[in-house]
């Protein structure tokens, strides 16, 4: 375990890269995502977004990441959406549902399924120019404990399938960004649910980072007003149909 952290390079085994079919055990990623989270509770606060709904934290770099880690932390009450309804869509085809309320996904493809809580998926990003598009894949990770408090976990990492030739040919050309995604959701004593969502990322190409870090704590937190709206729509139409 002392050589197997997580870094939005790649996840290092041993001091070397990862790359597919080298993939770590499921319950190790999950262990370190766990670990990552609740460090959190140690980051430096930073603003808050949607009328004080979201709060974010920062981690600067260090620790044995190249860059810096960002963090969100949001409470929702049942109005908002249950715990089996926010794992129904974060924690099944996460990929797939993003691509629903985030608009610069433009494409996603599940390039390998290696178990029923893991697969690896390519992401296609596009944006106003000059930016070019951008392509991240990753392996997903995610793991639903039965305990009380209920919780959830769903975690991304970076991978490289150039060791593959089968696989690399699913992925879309462009400009190869990475990024690490810990997410998790817990189930509160009041029946309310709190979604956190730690993130360290660098876009790749010729976009400075520190352009790109600036931006971080503003998307992170509009991840969450964009999931809330499609969600309800999906609910309400799921209502209406009844």
């Amino acid at each position: 375990m002392s050589n197997f952290r997580l870094t939005n390079n790649a996840v290092k085994l041993g001091g070397g890269r990862f790359t597919y079919p080298d993939v770590p055990p499921e319950s190790a990623i999950i262990t370190l995502g766990n670990e990552l989270l609740a460090s959190t509770e140690s980051w430096r606060t930073g603003k808050t977004f949607a009328k004080g709904k979201v709060l974010t934290l920062h981690r600067p770099p260090g620790h044995g990441s190249e860059s810096s880690w960002y963090c969100r932390v949001s409470r929702h009450n049942k109005e908002d959406a249950t715990f089996d309804e926010f794992w129904s869509k974060l924690g099944v085809n996460k990929a797939e549902n993003e691509k629903q309320f985030v608009s610069a996904v433009k494409q996603v493809t599940e390039v390998k399924r290696i178990s029923a809580t893991q697969s690896v998926w390519t992401l296609y990003y596009t944006y106003p120019p000059p930016v070019s598009p951008r392509v991240f894949t990753v392996l997903q990770t995610t793991y639903l404990s039965s305990a009380t408090p209920r919780s959830g976990l769903i975690v991304s990492i970076p991978i490289d399938l150039s060791d593959d030739e089968v696989l690399a040919k699913i992925e879309r050309k462009g400009v190869r960004g990475r990024y690490v995604a810990v997410e998790r959701l817990l189930e509160l004593d009041d029946g309310e649910v709190e979604w956190r969502m730690a993130t360290s990322a660098t876009p790749g190409g010729m976009i400075p980072s520190f352009i790109a870090e600036s931006s971080m704590p503003g998307q992170i937190a509009a991840d969450v007003t964009h999931f809330l709206k499609w969600f309800h729509t999906i609910r309400n139409r799921t209502a209406a149909e009844v």
